[in-house]
């Protein structure tokens, strides 16, 4: 069973949705497909009631959607820079030749609000921040309320963020966090497998992104949210997925994922509950790590709500994940410079606090056996 950061393990019943018979994407049934997928998605960003904020989806990666976020955005961008799918973003602004400063952070820490500040008065005005909310790579969460907070004295910079491992897991709020272009794929806290983006953005990023020029074709972001916005996509979309997604949504949304002590809560208040699971089986993963004399590499305050980066400690990381698959559970190695000295846990999804035990408890053996 995969317990790595992504793709996640996937539910029998999301996968029949994906071996459901073709129809044509110009139908009215793909229209419907395509209505089904709004309320959930609402749900999913933390829109509130009366948000102006446009939801979408694409077929393509998350890291296309990084792309098409940018192609929309002004020439000068301040990239936050603290893992390895910051640096990715911070590299395409490069490669589609945007002005860009990056501002370093420690890997395994989130941006501090007063560098931030600092680095928007020295070397601003920006169009655009770009950072991660859910840094993979280090298992670090970043407050977006602080990060909202300097950018309120900012009010000509827009506020991109990565929420690839954090959406279906934890509250987006994407109108109290004033985001404007927030993003992720579907393989991890949203349980699909890969394959489609997600995307919300703000009035003022469309109306922006209206005037760019050079927007591509493919990744232009006007054209692929107009289509979602019109239920009809501009090219064929991946409509496996779609039904995927529009199951998945539908079933957090009406409880159906949900432990037996949150039976009966749906809407808000479901999508509460999910992120309320999650919160304890991050708390669960640290507390287990504590027991083996390891740690966290971000400090608990900052620490991933869907993925456990533990520092290896005395553990030899490729000797424990090789002992953990031969019990029939597979977990990461460390990623890019981290790796030997980190290993990952991905607890976030459709798994369970149950699953967890058990997964702990084979954990515990493999460590013993080494």
């Amino acid at each position: 069973m995969l317990w790595i950061p992504g793709p996640t393990e996937v539910r029998p019943e999301i996968l029949a949705e994906c071996a459901r018979p073709m129809i044509g994407h110009r139908s009215k049934a793909c229209t419907d497909l395509i209505d089904r997928l709004n309320p959930g998605l609402r749900f999913a960003f933390g829109l509130q009631s009366d948000s102006t904020a446009t939801v979408a989806v694409h077929t393509c990666s998350a890291t296309g959607l990084m792309e098409a976020a940018l192609r929309g955005a002004g020439p000068r961008i301040l990239s936050v820079v603290g893992g390895a799918f910051a640096k990715r973003w911070g590299e395409i602004a490069i490669s589609l030749g945007k002005q860009v400063v990056i501002l370093d952070v420690e890997w395994g820490r989130a941006v501090a609000p007063a560098d931030l500040r600092r680095c928007l008065e020295e070397h601003g005005p920006f169009d655009a921040v770009t950072l991660v909310s859910n840094e993979t790579s280090t298992g670090t969460r970043t407050d977006l309320g602080s990060v909202s907070d300097v950018l309120d004295d900012f009010p000509g910079t827009q506020l991109f963020v990565d929420l690839v491992s954090y959406i279906a897991g934890a509250p987006v709020d994407f109108d109290v966090n004033r985001l404007d272009f927030g993003l992720a794929g579907v393989q991890k806290a949203f349980a699909l497998p890969p394959g489609i983006g997600v995307c919300c953005v703000s009035e003022r990023y469309l109306e922006g992104a209206r005037k760019a020029t050079n927007r591509g074709f493919y990744l232009d972001p006007v054209s692929f949210i107009d289509g979602h916005t019109k239920n009809k996509t501009p090219s064929t979309p991946a409509i496996g997925l779609y039904y995927a997604l529009a199951k998945q949504l539908e079933d957090i949304s009406s409880g159906a994922t949900l432990p037996k002590c949150d039976a009966g809560k749906t809407g808000a208040a479901a999508w509460q509950a999910r992120f309320a699971k999650h919160k304890r089986m991050q708390e669960r993963t640290a507390t287990w790590a504590t027991s083996h004399n390891l740690e966290l590499l971000p400090p608990m305050a900052e620490a991933s709500p869907t993925v456990s980066c533990i520092r290896a400690g005395h553990v030899d990381v490729a000797a424990f994940a090789a002992a953990l698959k031969t019990k029939g559970f597979e977990i990461s190695n460390g990623y890019g410079p981290l790796k030997g000295a980190t290993f990952r846990i991905g607890h976030m999804g459709d798994h369970t606090e149950a699953g967890l035990e058990t997964l702990l408890q084979a954990a515990d053996e493999a460590l013993g056996e080494l």
